[in-house]
């Protein structure tokens, strides 16, 4: 049978027929119904012996095949992250301040469409009595003012909810609130420290912010 005309679907078709796994290049289906069909030529001539019966149904609706890797197995399971307990004024709160980041325009420091190396800094205050921007020219970026501020019921809080705290040691995250208060580590915290406070904050279940995972060489 000239295989090579079939489409991949049609191969998939006749290899679920005869039971056979499903994954694989159009040339590896072909070569797999290929080497199907010899054995059976050979044993058609016989004649006097029953056909033998090949899981069809069983196959008819399954796809997938474990034996040819088409299943990971995962050691380590997912844990889904920490929600905070939040009231409903709260929640009307992030949602507001979320309506109100994506009306706010991108702040973007003095000339940086001029210079490259301004274009990758933070946004500073505009300065110089010739400045443009200063004078708040209609076509230079607006600055950030007063104006722009959020919703105040959301203020200092992360996305997720939770009361962003900052520490620098696991001494910090006793007396902490897991339910509304999450940890955030310092920037100049080691190695070793930090993996102090992740095993510190497991302990009382607080959510760590900025995780990260800490191996290789010189970390301890």
């Amino acid at each position: 049978m000239a295989y090579e005309n079939l489409t991949v679907p049609e191969l998939k078709d006749l290899l679920r027929e005869r039971g056979l796994p499903l994954s694989g290049k159009k040339a590896d289906l072909i070569a797999r119904l290929s080497e199907a069909e010899e054995p059976q030529e050979a044993e058609e001539p016989q004649g006097a012996e029953e056909p033998q019966e090949g899981p069809e149904e069983d196959f008819e609706e399954d796809d997938y095949d474990e034996d040819e890797g088409d299943f990971e197995v995962w050691d380590d399971l997912h844990t889904a992250r920490q929600k905070p307990v939040l009231d409903d004024s709260t929640k009307e709160a992030l949602k507001k301040r979320s309506e109100q980041k994506k009306k706010q325009p991108k702040f973007r420091r003095q000339e940086w469409f001029r210079y490259r190396r301004l274009s990758k800094t933070g946004y500073r205050k505009p300065k110089g009595d010739d400045s443009s921007m200063r004078k708040n020219r209609k076509y230079r970026s607006p600055m950030a003012r007063v104006g722009y501020g959020k919703i105040a019921a959301a203020r200092g809080l992360h996305p997720s909810g939770f009361e962003d705290v900052l520490v620098h040691n696991a001494g910090e995250l006793d007396g902490l609130d897991p339910e509304t208060q999450a940890v955030r580590i310092g920037s100049s915290v080691g190695n070793r420290k930090r993996t102090r406070i992740h095993e510190r904050a497991d302990e009382l279940g607080l959510r760590v912010l900025n995780r990260r995972q800490i191996d290789g060489k010189g970390d301890f």
